[in-house]
């Protein structure tokens, strides 16, 4: 989680010098659900479909830090040659998918990608990531409706940060608790603590086995906060008095590092853990700023419609 958090600084940082242009979704406070994500999933024969907000996504999977800055530079070192940027940047060799900027539309084609692995024969599990804005898209419940009905092996895990972009979930629905709407898939849901990485990995494995046995897809809404804007530059005006501050106090490094204090492990211990990402981070970061720039000419190649 705090090489995710270092990486997000970072890229805030080099978006602000310049270095990085263009469009950022950061994912700052969000980083526990990635990691106990993916340490239950059996990467990359199983597969992540995230939204824009996806480089903790990508992370975790285990894409190199060197080649995400690369990627978000326009170097020719990056994931995807420098074209994808942050907002459309794909890892497939690590279960990384791609992002997707179109909101909820991760949700359908995770779902084929679970109908696939009925022919592949590979066991697949994959999981559809969206924030809450994206739950009352028509996409996303074409989706769980097709997946339920088909039982197919798929998890759609709702990254509920209260923020639809600039709007409260509250004045976009008439019930805020996005669990309950598996029940009318006829697939079971589940609310989490979407900040304690253990709670994650335990809901997620739970999920995945229950889709390895044939018994279809799972709804879980992780509940977060995003500690920074929804974009690099949002004034943030809408947050009420305080609810930062309360974001900050409960965001899942601090209540992690409470928690092995008090479990007894040396602060010591954990400020090297801390030193050692923030040390891995630094040296990618400079690295990736050595690296060519993409060729232009080649910017039709390796595009596919």
């Amino acid at each position: 989680m705090q090489q995710i958090r270092a990486f997000e600084e970072e890229v805030y940082r080099l978006r602000m010098v310049g270095h990085i242009v263009g469009s950022v979704h950061l994912c700052n406070g969000q980083e526990a659900i990635y990691v106990g994500a993916t340490a239950a999933l059996d990467l990359p024969t199983d597969l992540v479909f995230p939204t824009y907000r996806g480089h903790g996504w990508a992370l975790a999977c285990g894409a190199s830090l060197e080649a995400m800055f690369g990627e978000l530079m326009g170097r020719e070192t990056g994931v995807n040659g420098g074209r994808g940027g942050s907002a459309y940047l794909s890892v497939p060799e690590v279960g990384m998918m791609g992002e997707n900027s179109i909101v909820g539309a991760g949700a359908p084609i995770a779902a084929g990608a679970a109908l696939a692995s009925r022919y592949d024969n590979s066991g697949r599990v994959t999981v559809a990531a969206f924030g809450d804005g994206a739950v009352n898209q028509g996409a996303v419940h074409e989706a769980l409706n097709f997946a339920a009905v088909l039982e197919l092996p798929v998890i759609f895990l709702v990254e509920n940060n209260h923020w639809s972009e600039l709007t409260p979930i509250t004045a976009t629905t008439t019930s805020d608790r996005l669990f309950k709407r598996a029940s009318g898939y006829g697939m079971p849901g589940v609310r989490i603590d979407g900040n304690d990485p253990a709670l994650v990995e335990v809901t997620v494995a739970a999920a995945a086995a229950r889709a390895r046995a044939g018994k279809g897809p799972t709804l879980i809404e992780a509940m977060t906060d995003r500690i920074v804007g929804h974009y690099i530059g949002d004034a943030q005006t809408y947050r009420a008095d305080g609810e930062l501050e309360s974001a900050l106090a409960n965001e899942p490094i601090a209540t992690l590092v409470a928690k092995l204090l008090f479990s007894g492990v040396a602060r010591v211990t954990l400020d090297e853990v801390v030193a050692d990402a923030n040390a891995a981070v630094a040296k990618a970061s400079a690295l990736a700023q050595q690296a060519p720039f993409a060729d232009p000419s080649t910017v039709l190649e390796h595009l596919h419609a």
